[in-house]
């Protein structure tokens, strides 16, 4: 009987990094940190890059499995993409050029997720509201809630014309009361509440849980190591 555990490369943006998570180090290193400790869970490589867009991971999604120790003999059992925030940003004001126009990254995004899909089993997540009040960001970024809402929504068409499971973020998040309270002071990096709220949602995910063969995680807690 084969032992070995599976691999999950999860790959993305600052929010796989953690960014703004002093705590726990991020929603997806909790779960790491909480797998690491549950018998047969997979492996976890967390592959975030801050200020990375759709092109920039598109360029370096294959050439990051075949660098990745005991990946690089094989590709991950699956990858799991967290990418978009950054591409939604208006350039200099807020009506300005975008980093992709919606349409450009639909279009990106379906071209890597067949080519992942051929690889490896893929899952996909939503993006994470802003706080518009404190815009720009870094000066000449401008985001906002009505664009992470329609690039959710490119992302979510995607998924469905591909079949790929897909973990709605954005509008979720907006419906909690103080979700602006999880929102880093930069205005589009979650703090370790905001962490907290995706780690509790994806650790419960019926989708990955079932790809990890493994129960459903009840009565979770914070994970502060």
């Amino acid at each position: 009987m084969d032992t070995t555990p599976k691999k999950l490369v999860v790959m993305g943006d600052s929010s796989v990094y953690g960014w703004g998570d002093h705590e726990g180090g991020g929603w997806c290193e909790r779960l790491r940190r909480k797998w690491m400790n549950t018998p047969n869970a997979p492996v976890i490589y967390p592959l975030g890059v801050r200020g990375d867009g759709l092109e920039k991971v598109a360029k370096r999604w294959k050439k990051e499995w075949q660098s990745r120790g005991e990946l690089r003999r094989q590709t991950p059992d699956a990858v799991l993409l967290s990418i978009g925030l950054n591409d939604t940003a208006r350039i200099g004001r807020p009506d300005g050029r975008p980093q992709l126009t919606a349409e450009a990254y639909q279009f990106g995004l379906k071209q890597m997720l067949r080519e992942m899909k051929k690889e490896t089993h893929v899952m996909v997540m939503g993006l994470t509201p802003v706080d518009e009040a404190v815009m720009p960001f870094a000066n000449c970024l401008w985001y906002s809630n009505n664009a992470g809402s329609i690039y959710e929504a490119q992302i979510e068409e995607a998924c469905i014309e591909l079949d790929l499971p897909f973990l709605s973020l954005h509008k979720e998040i907006l419906t909690e009361t103080l979700w602006t309270r999880w929102i880093e002071p930069d205005g589009i990096h979650l703090n370790a509440d905001g962490h907290q709220w995706i780690y509790k949602r994806i650790a419960s995910w019926s989708s990955l849980l079932k790809w990890a063969e493994m129960e459903p995680l009840e009565n979770l807690t914070p994970l502060f190591i």
